[in-house]
């Protein structure tokens, strides 16, 4: 079983906090790199999103 099995299954039901936390995350990124690489953060965040579910209430694009 690979890493992202593992955490897929650990995240199973959870998968709103999961959305808020990759949230948090690239809000973090953002702020350290003053916004220099939102848009790279941004596509990150997205990819996550769909590895992982959830959305965090605040995925734009849906």
């Amino acid at each position: 079983m690979s890493v992202m099995d593992k955490l897929k299954q650990m995240l199973k039901g959870h998968e709103d906090q999961a959305g808020k936390g990759i949230d948090k995350a690239g809000d973090f990124v953002d702020d350290k790199t003053q916004g220099k690489y939102s848009n790279q953060v941004d596509t990150g965040q997205d990819k996550l999103r769909d590895q992982f579910g959830g959305d965090g209430g605040q995925n734009p694009r849906s």
